[in-house]
């Protein structure tokens, strides 16, 4: 009943032509290992590998732009026996617009054929260039036991993929699309969490505190955004992990946008994902390097300024077996501090066009840096201080100065 269920459906895709690819992962790494005989393999292999091991249910996804002739290709599953459910959520490419917020769009379809089931994932394009899907929420009644909705592997949170180059291969007698890429797909899969920026309270915020509209903020804004881009591009052609920190992760938690008085851009990368092609390469993509403070393995934090000079500022983090924490250098007398966070994971978010990472664990991790009253805006802000997390760490010996202390 299965692979008769999966058959069925892959044949009225087709015949549809509506381009699903497989993205169940139980399916992807048994095709990984087997995807050169696959693309080189011309013939139908009588043997049933992929499709016939027993599991519940079958996923593909979907960009949703490509799925013409919905309504009929609906009518045509029901002809064929299938029952279905379609599961809408808000869209939150245009949450950010107040008059439209709240429009609601299909995220998630479920297919129905005795006892098996095919969860087709609805993909769409965001502005950074990358594949977007939303949770899948059950609202009050629908029908909970429809199918056994806690062995989805889609739909828990939204999630955030790099574009999938496909290929068509066939696999148990289904033609079907597959990324290009196997390994690459499941690499993302259990790092794909997305956060959407919160417009709902930035709107709030923007309600007791006005925006600042004047041209240097403008101007900063739009320097800053440049700068982020660059940055963006220059860490991921060197395969290095980062995430917004400080007052830009603040910046788009609170406001929805860059704080125009922060004046830098604030990155915070591992200390163990360091290579020493960084500053290189941001000197080749046109950056100056303003100063380099501490070593490696102790409080390591570049600064790079740029022709506007706006700052970008890159934070190395250590992590120790109950909290992590990144250092901080002041320059003329050597002194050491400390900055405490809470341990963090990863997640991905949409921030002035890019698909960028910050903290899943946002709140706690401002709330270190910035204390509970991190909502209000403070100008008047001392790096050595303010912060409530900040706490010193002695001093740098003064033998290291020459290596720990370099201002350009």
């Amino acid at each position: 009943m299965q692979w008769r269920a999966v058959k069925k459906f892959t044949s009225l895709v087709n015949s549809y032509k509506v381009p699903v690819f497989v993205v169940d992962s139980v399916l992807l790494k048994i095709i990984a290992k087997d995807l050169e005989r696959l693309k080189s393999t011309p013939y139908v292999l009588s043997e049933c590998r992929y499709f016939c091991e027993h599991r519940d249910v079958t996923t593909f996804g979907l960009q949703d732009s490509l799925w013409e002739s919905k309504e009929n290709f609906l009518r045509a599953a029901e002809r064929m026996g299938f029952q279905w459910q379609k599961y809408d959520g808000r869209d939150p490419r245009i949450e950010g617009i107040e008059d439209l917020s709240g429009t609601k769009i299909p995220l998630h379809y479920i297919f129905k054929m005795a006892a098996h089931t095919i969860h087709l994932v609805l993909f769409y394009e965001r502005s950074g260039n990358y594949l977007w899907h939303g949770p899948l929420r059950l609202r009050q009644k629908m029908d909970k036991k429809f199918v056994p909705f806690r062995k989805l592997q889609f739909g828990r949170y939204a999630g955030a993929y790099n574009r999938p180059e496909l290929i068509l291969v066939t696999a148990d007698q289904f033609k079907i699309w597959i990324p290009k890429d196997p390994s690459l797909f499941l690499q993302e899969i259990p790092h794909s969490k997305f956060l959407e920026c919160r417009y709902k309270e930035a709107r709030a915020f923007f309600q007791l505190y006005p925006d600042d509209y004047s041209v240097e903020a403008i101007e900063f804004r739009m320097q800053a955004k440049r700068l982020l881009h660059l940055a963006v591009v220059t860490l991921k052609s060197l395969g290095i992990n980062f995430w917004l920190s400080s007052g830009t992760c603040l910046g788009w938690y609170r406001q929805c946008n860059i704080i125009p008085y922060s004046k830098d851009v604030d990155l915070g990368i591992f200390a163990h994902d360091y290579t020493p092609d960084i500053v290189p390469a941001f000197e080749k993509a046109g950056l100056h390097l303003k100063h380099k403070f501490g070593k490696v393995e102790d409080s390591l934090e570049l600064s790079f300024i740029e022709e506007n000079h706006v700052k970008l500022d890159i934070f190395f983090f250590y992590e120790e077996e109950k909290y992590m924490w990144n250092g901080g250098t002041q320059a003329k007398s050597g002194k050491k501090f400390k900055y405490l966070f809470p341990k963090f994971t990863l997640c991905w978010t949409e921030f002035e066009e890019i698909k960028i990472q910050v903290p899943c664990e946002t709140l706690q991790y401002l709330e270190a840096n910035y204390g509970k009253n991190w909502d209000v805006p403070v100008k008047d802000w001392d790096w050595k201080s303010s912060p409530p997390n900040v706490q010193p760490n002695g001093m740098w010996p003064v033998d290291e100065f020459y290596d720990v202390i370099q201002i350009y």
